[in-house]
């Protein structure tokens, strides 16, 4: 099959910390996965990550690259997933910080996913653009210069951005394309 060899190759980094939403970042790994792109889970610690699922603690995933090991130039594109508390420390880490900012300074696209977006908004990336979240999110958006949709799924440039479990068949969809788009031009 064609679709499956799309992303051959590609490498995506999975950017997490412990008590992300887990079908976040499942569901759009097998997705990416089945297209043929190698994924790496990276997170700022080494051993293995907690999912969630809603207020739930769920399965564990083994750590693949700690943010200290991991350097921007050794991915094609980032998936951020969402999780209130995922997200909240995330974005309080300047090396996930600055990881962001140079996948994005880079021009290499970013899948980002319900409350994913807070780092971006901490790395001061926002401005400007247009993206969408989960719904409690959309003032600080706002307030640090982006323009919030409600929307199943918002493409601006290199960022594809998602509001939830939810939209993650219109996420999907839109990540494996702006993933497959960036692959065709490093070629």
């Amino acid at each position: 099959m064609q679709e499956r060899k799309r992303l051959d190759s590609l490498r995506v980094a999975i950017l997490v910390n412990d008590d992300f939403e887990q079908m976040e970042m499942v569901e759009p790994r097998k997705a990416l996965d089945a297209a043929g792109a190698r994924t790496t889970l990276i997170a700022p610690k080494a051993g293995q990550v907690t999912g969630m699922n809603h207020d739930k603690q769920a399965d564990t995933f083994p750590v693949e690259m700690t943010l200290d090991q991991a350097e921007p130039d050794q991915f094609d594109a980032l998936l951020l997933p969402g999780g209130a508390l995922n997200a909240d420390s995330l974005r309080m880490n300047p090396k996930a910080q600055e990881f962001a900012r140079r996948m994005n300074d880079a021009g290499r696209p970013m899948a980002i996913i319900c409350h994913a977006p807070w780092l971006l908004v901490s790395t001061g990336l926002v401005s400007g653009r247009t993206l969408t979240s989960w719904p409690t999110i959309q003032d600080d958006i706002r307030n640090a210069g982006g323009t919030w949709q409600d929307r199943a799924m918002v493409r601006d440039r290199n960022w594809v951005t998602s509001r939830g479990p939810q939209d993650i068949p219109a996420f999907n969809e839109a990540m494996i394309a702006a993933f497959a788009e960036q692959h065709v031009g490093a070629r």
